[in-house]
């Protein structure tokens, strides 16, 4: 990147997000139309004269970078398959603080071949996973406290 150029990034993608962005809340009916027929899209003529321009931005967006699309898409080919866990992740799983895997009554544990099977047979048992993490400040974790 040489002085005055822009990244390449910024060339190819955000000043395209940007000029759009641009056009649409001054009202530039033109460009508007030439992006939007370059991108191939169709805007309903209601979010096209809707006194509020972000409806009108967000017709253009939902059609040309569908957010869902993308982030399933990601997940699919992101997130590694549920059967390719091992035993020693799910009893991580299933342990909540310092219980053992040991420990759990009997039906609970027997559950944990049906987990990493992942069948859908209708006499295997549903099991769903619940997870929320929540940000904390790094002088709480155990290892930063005074002992």
């Amino acid at each position: 990147q040489s002085k005055g150029k822009k990244p390449l990034f910024v060339q190819l993608v955000l000043d395209n997000i940007w000029s759009l962005y641009e056009a649409v809340m001054k009202r530039d009916k033109e460009k508007i139309e030439k992006i939007v027929t370059s991108l191939g899209l169709r805007i309903g003529a209601r979010e096209s004269r809707h006194a509020d321009p972000k409806v009108h931005l967000n017709a253009i967006c939902s059609q040309w970078l569908p957010i869902s699309d993308a982030v399933l898409s990601m997940v699919c080919n992101k997130i590694p398959s549920p059967l390719d866990i091992t035993a020693e992740r799910v009893e991580k799983l299933m342990c909540v603080g310092a219980r053992t895997f040991d420990s759990l009554p009997p039906e609970t544990r027997e559950l944990k071949s049906a987990f990493m099977k992942c069948s859908s047979e209708g006499t295997a048992p549903v099991i769903v996973f619940v997870s929320k993490m929540f940000p904390v400040d790094a002088k709480a974790l155990p290892q930063n406290k005074p002992r």
